[in-house]
């Protein structure tokens, strides 16, 4: 069966976020052809491949200590033609329509073109940056940049990205708020090819250091989290969009810049996802989630899962038999084994690799079965 286009994309993207620029110039190769003969990119198409294997056959015969920096450069210009081509596919096949401008007096015109037009030109993202600064249409800018930050979670645009980073500078504080959320959830969901975008990520942290945001980013990034005030800004389709990108973040770029190297923040940051559902950050913060876990099931809850985390919090700490406890709960809640074993089996690799000896993790397993098959 064919794939889709947005299984096609992750493919790319999963390609180019490991230099495998040849994997991702296969499905491009296919979109070209989709496009046919007369499509403006063969030219850039045949140049990128012939510089990936010219560097390919070198890096095999020749040792280059600028090689790694070479292929970094490559690697940003196979996106630049991915973003390109993506575009233009996605008007072929129908997913985005062909647009050639709006209403600047009308929001809905606005709203609709910037959420769905995939080939922005210059003077429209031009517009967006004055419009950003005019108190008398902070409404009107509010719903271009909603539509924009919508249009590049599925078609990213470099321009389009430092538009909403060029935000952050507004002495408007909706709009400044409004653009930091977006942009740090959209460098959260491209981190695999922030690495390839030095202008992105420098553009990101001028603004913050320039206006002496760091803190008040913190702030908003756990509002993000904790799913309270600074939700009503985004637009309807959140909740699934959050709790995808939420869970990678202690792996960004992001984290890097705004919470690794503080400890404060770091479990600040570890708390309030804990708190909000999200329970990646037990494993280096057991003492915090045992904390979470604690209230949550003094606060009523009954749900097996939170017992077998309360569990695994306590495990980490060296807590045994407390730890087998809050699981021996979570199995007499489960309605048979299986359930408690489809629960509690996807955890057991996790345990092992923050210091759990797999031999205790089979026991405490055998032990909670031991009487309930």
């Amino acid at each position: 069966m064919a794939q889709s286009l947005e299984e096609q994309i992750a493919v790319v993207e999963r390609a180019l976020a490991e230099c495998m620029i040849d994997t991702a110039l296969v499905v491009v190769r296919s979109w070209l052809n989709e496009l046919g003969e007369s499509n403006p990119y063969e030219e850039a198409y045949a140049s990128l491949q012939k510089r990936y294997r010219d560097l390919f056959a070198r890096w095999l015969n020749v040792a280059d200590p600028h090689q790694e920096e070479e292929l970094n450069s490559l690697t940003g210009d196979a996106y630049q033609m991915v973003d390109a081509v993506y575009a233009d596919i996605r008007i072929a096949r129908g997913v985005s329509p062909q647009m050639h401008g709006f209403n600047h007096d009308s929001a809905h015109s606005i709203m609709h073109y910037f959420e769905n037009c995939v080939r922005l030109r210059p003077e429209d993202l031009e517009w967006l940056r004055e419009l950003m600064n005019d108190e008398g249409r902070t409404e009107i800018a509010l719903v271009a940049i909603t539509g924009l930050a919508y249009n590049l979670r599925f078609c990213f645009s470099t321009d389009a990205l430092l538009t909403l980073i060029d935000g952050i500078h507004s002495e408007i504080d909706m709009i400044q708020g409004m653009c930091a959320a977006h942009s740090m959830l959209l460098i959260a969901q491209y981190d695999g090819r922030i690495d390839f975008f030095p202008q992105i990520q420098d553009a990101f942290a001028n603004a913050i250091a320039e206006n002496d945001l760091a803190e008040r980013m913190f702030d908003l990034l756990c509002g993000l989290v904790r799913n309270e005030q600074v939700m009503k800004l985004l637009p309807g389709q959140n909740d699934d969009y959050l709790h995808e990108i939420i869970p990678i973040i202690p792996q960004t770029w992001l984290y890097a810049l705004l919470i690794e190297g503080s400890t404060e923040r770091e479990r600040r940051f570890a708390y309030y996802c804990l708190q909000a559902g999200y329970p990646e950050q037990l494993w280096d913060f057991p003492d915090i989630a045992e904390r979470v876990y604690v209230q949550q099931l003094r606060e009523g809850s009954n749900q097996p899962m939170d017992y077998i985390h309360y569990g695994h919090s306590l495990l980490l700490q060296g807590d045994r038999m407390m730890a087998f406890e809050n699981y021996r709960q979570a199995r007499l809640l489960c309605q048979s084994s299986k359930e408690f074993l489809g629960l509690f089996r996807p955890e057991r690799k996790a345990l092992v690799e923050h210091g759990v000896p797999m031999e205790d993790v089979y026991m405490l397993e055998d032990n909670l079965l031991e009487g309930h098959t």
